[in-house]
């Protein structure tokens, strides 16, 4: 499929249009570009716990990553691998299962992400 053809399941990207009678119309979407992987000394990553909006379950967050979806998912999936937990990583943070915060910091500094609170 070339990038101006529109799948099937593209409406939600659509941008202004409704509905178009004109056969050869081209819709508009969004271009998404991601951001360049810091390297991981550059990176300011933020540890810390959440409970909210998750039924009382405590999860560690990691927030503040800069770079593609799949270095964060690589960088998640080695996180919670180590930590024996499941969990996931979109929308630039990392979500752990579990009070794994200074597992998960040591984790980080020993990767070489120095900028780790």
């Amino acid at each position: 499929m070339k990038k101006n053809e529109t799948k099937k399941n593209d409406w939600k990207e659509r941008l202004n249009v409704v509905y178009s009678t004109n056969p050869d119309y081209q819709y508009e979407t969004p271009d998404r570009e991601e951001a360049a992987t810091l390297p991981p000394a550059q990176q300011k990553l933020r540890v810390q716990l959440d409970r909210k909006n998750r039924g009382g379950k405590i999860v560690t967050l990691v927030t503040g990553f800069t770079g593609t979806d799949d270095d964060l998912r690589t960088l998640g999936r080695l996180l919670k691998s180590k930590c024996g937990v499941g969990g996931s990583a979109k929308d630039g943070e990392i979500m752990v299962q579990g009070d794994c915060k200074e597992k998960i910091a040591t984790l980080l500094r020993a990767e070489g992400y120095t900028n780790t609170k």
